[in-house]
């Protein structure tokens, strides 16, 4: 019921499509980009739509994006306090509570449309391109997909925190895009490694190591971030807890 809810909001909203149609075009227009680099003479196509390597390769870039999914998020939020809907809704009868499941299901559904874009763009490219058909699309396909089905939730539960925080689309958007790019990063700077590793934004790109991490840490050292295994439960546990801090800030601040 909630989430039929929730469609039948977000089905005629223009800027839903907007945005989902960026996404998808954004990760195919760069994933083809990366096929034509050309290096040493020989196109890195063959190589990089490899199975498979392939769906790891996706998944690091496709995380740029959750920001993208993380920004809808918000504008759907943030909609709610400023058309006063919440209010409306609560009046009617649903509870705080019933209002924040309604938009952990819009996250649930903007976490699977990510998922399905990756793995569509993912068999496109990878069918098409790859020379070596002799490796099945599915090896290592799982694995990918979960990691990043996982980290676009965490990204998004801290985006809903923003926007049930803000109340206003601009603001909340600006304060999520800093705090990810800027005030996380210069807060991790003085904390020793064992610690900065446990950072809600580090914790997330873990999940979706850069795919040339081996070969960097044969230059640079080992690195002390966390492996995709265990990202996975912390990234969840911080997906609860914004989640709990969404629901105490609409169930006590005045609408």
């Amino acid at each position: 019921m909630l989430v039929r809810a929730e469609l039948r909001k977000l089905l005629p909203y223009r800027t839903v499509w907007i945005v989902l149609a960026l996404f998808v075009g954004l990760l195919a227009f760069f994933v083809s980009v990366g096929g034509n680099v050309t290096i040493n003479g020989q196109t890195m196509g063959s190589t990089l739509y490899a199975f498979p390597g392939l769906w790891t390769k996706l998944a690091y870039v496709a995380s740029y994006f959750h920001l993208l999914l993380g920004i809808l998020l918000i504008i759907l939020i943030t909609d709610e306090f400023q058309f006063r809907t919440f209010r409306q809704q609560l009046i009617d009868g649903l509870s705080p509570a019933g209002l924040i499941q309604g938009k952990i299901a819009v996250s649930g559904l903007l976490t699977l449309f990510g998922m399905l874009v990756v793995l569509l763009v993912g068999l496109y490219f990878g069918l098409r391109y790859a020379t070596d058909s002799s490796t099945s699309p599915a090896e290592g396909l799982f694995d990918a997909l979960l990691r990043y089905g996982v980290q676009a939730l965490a990204y998004l539960s801290l985006a809903a925190l923003f926007g049930f925080l803000i109340r206003k689309s601009g603001p909340a958007i600006l304060l999520f895009l800093l705090y990810s790019w800027v005030i996380e990063p210069l807060l991790r700077l003085p904390v020793d490694d064992q610690i900065d590793r446990y950072f809600p934004t580090k914790v997330f790109s873990s999940l979706t190591p850069n795919p040339s991490q081996a070969v960097l840490e044969t230059m640079t050292g080992p690195t002390s971030a966390l492996s995709a295994a265990q990202a996975v439960p912390l990234a969840l546990t911080y997906a609860a807890l914004f989640w709990l801090g969404s629901y105490l800030l609409l169930r006590y601040r005045d609408l």
